[in-house]
């Protein structure tokens, strides 16, 4: 590629992604001048504070949308945009948070791994950088009394191949209009069928799942959980309250593939101009499109549990739709962690 040109690219990547800045800083400047958000750095701030959306404490895997509220002098109170449906733009408070993970909307994530966050405490620092000392920190308790879920699938059928279009029909030759010799035109030639198309192939079937259990005793009693799916390179672990918490387990059969477009007919020949113009000729029908495949079955699912976890055992839920009933055996089960 030539210099110039090169050079012509940059300026214009440049130039893209400097409009694109711009359209963003106009937009809020606008909300702004309409009322629908506020600027803090022209609001004066007593107070700020913090909560979760939703309930008070985080569960691995979880996200959670945070909500901040900003008193002013007058004693009214801002909220911010999201989940908290007010006028404070995020861009305008920096989240500092602790074990947790947060993004530019104020959404919180705690990691899946149950490892990384047990015995620990998740915290967030908010604070106004137009308004310095003015500060809000938030406790954000780990808590294990959630539906977990853990889905483990078979692949989907293929797409069955679209069917080929028909030939049209040739068009008739021409004859003669003239009074004196008139001579017919042609017939049309008749177009052919489209194809047929292809079967979708059958869904997969869903992997055999494994699922290890046991009891972490103690005055608030936890389940440990492991899953593996046959196939997968991790084990996914679960730490489970059984007083209101549960752990779904799928292993779901691949969906059939879709099958393909049928072959467009092809169109008739026009028939040739003469005295009398000749006939057009008829069009090749469409084939038909293929059937979709069948949905795979749910794998097997065996669960083996320790002792200790009889009493919990309903905390536990499997589905594998189609798939053989699923097996629980009780051994002993060490601690997973």
């Amino acid at each position: 590629m030539h210099t110039k040109s090169v050079l012509r690219l940059r300026s214009t990547a440049i130039i893209l992604a400097a409009t694109s800045l711009l359209a963003l800083s106009s937009c809020s400047a606008i909300e702004v001048k309409l009322g629908t958000r506020v600027s803090l750095s022209k609001t004066p701030v007593t107070s700020i504070e913090a909560r979760l959306a939703n309930d008070p404490g985080i569960a691995p895997g979880e996200k959670s949308p945070l909500i901040v509220t900003v008193t002013e002098p007058t004693g009214q109170i801002l909220t911010t945009e999201g989940k908290g449906k007010g006028k404070v733009l995020w861009k305008e408070l920096t989240v500092t948070p602790t074990l947790v993970t947060a993004d530019k909307k104020g959404n919180l994530t705690l990691a899946h791994d149950p490892r990384v966050s047990d015995g620990k405490m998740a915290h967030v620092t908010i604070t106004v950088p137009t308004h310095p000392g003015i500060v809000a920190d938030l406790d954000i308790p780990v808590t294990y009394n959630y539906a977990f879920v853990s889905t483990y699938a078979g692949a989907d059928g293929s797409t069955g191949s679209s069917g080929s279009n028909g030939q049209d029909g040739s068009a008739g030759i021409s004859g003669s209009t003239d009074p004196d010799n008139p001579t017919p035109g042609g017939d049309g030639g008749n177009g052919t069928n489209g194809s047929d198309g292809g079967n979708g192939g059958d869904g997969y079937n869903g992997p055999a799942v494994q699922v290890v259990a046991t009891l972490r005793a103690g005055d608030h009693p936890l389940l440990q959980i492991g899953v593996t799916a046959a196939g997968a390179k991790h084990q996914h672990l679960y730490l489970v309250d059984p007083t209101g918490g549960s752990l779904t387990v799928k292993s779901l059969g691949g969906s059939g593939g879709v099958g393909g477009k049928g072959g467009r007919g092809g169109s008739g020949g026009a028939g040739g101009s003469g005295s009398p113009p000749g006939n057009s000729g008829t069009s090749g029908n469409s084939g038909s499109d293929g059937a979709s495949g069948s949905d795979g079955s749910g794998g097997p699912i065996t669960v083996t549990y320790d002792p200790s976890v009889q009493p919990y055992l309903a905390t536990i839920r499997l589905s594998n739709p189609g798939g053989p009933k699923p097996v629980f055996i009780q051994a002993p089960v060490a601690p997973l962690w």
